[in-house]
């Protein structure tokens, strides 16, 4: 009886990837900084990804612009803007549109996560620009009650060179400038996104 009741116990367990990480609130900026607390580079999310593509879920939150100009990963699982770009209001402090929060992302991403039958505890990788964007995704996933919700701190572009020819540019990190692959070729069976 003993053996049986130990066999059930063990068929219920999850075994989940243990994703290391190095990066902690404290070495970041604060709206870089997410409620999960967990932080990858772009060259560890690639890794993670590359190594464990059917143990993760990895999610671009940028706009649809973005990913069209800027380009994209065909790895990620889907696209799915947290932000959105309001045209009936310009900021003049940044030179561009107001961006609002996408209300539908909650409903898109969790839609996603039962189609695909992933857990609460499945690992999560949210990237955006430069890990601003994602790190409010991952806050909002961890919310939501997902326990492995990371952040790609240097986003799909980078941050910003302080000094240099490149000064203001994104050229310092960031998965584009880490050599991992991109495309600007969209495949839009993975955007998630109506407007």
């Amino acid at each position: 009886m003993f053996v049986f009741f130990s066999f059930l116990l063990t068929t219920t367990v999850s075994y989940a990837i243990d994703i290391k990480t190095t990066i902690t609130n404290a070495d970041l900026i604060k709206k870089k900084q997410s409620e999960s607390n967990k932080y990858l580079t772009a060259a560890e999310a690639h890794n993670i990804v590359k190594q464990h593509d059917d143990e993760v879920l990895f999610v671009d939150v940028r706009t649809l612009a973005e990913i069209e100009f800027v380009g994209w990963v065909p790895m990620v699982d889907a696209v799915i803007p947290y932000m959105s770009n309001d045209f009936d209001e310009w900021n003049e402090k940044k030179y561009r549109y107001s961006k609002v929060i996408n209300g539908d992302f909650p409903i898109v991403f969790e839609g996603l996560m039962a189609k695909k039958g992933l857990s609460k505890d499945t690992p999560i990788i949210f990237m955006c620009r430069s890990g601003t964007r994602s790190s409010k995704a991952a806050s909002l996933a961890t919310k939501l009650g997902y326990s492995n919700a990371y952040t790609v701190v240097d986003g799909f572009e980078g941050d910003k060179a302080k000094e240099g020819s490149d000064k203001g540019h994104r050229v310092v990190n960031g998965w584009k400038n880490s050599g991992a692959p991109w495309d600007y070729k969209v495949d839009i069976n993975k955007v998630l996104f109506n407007q």
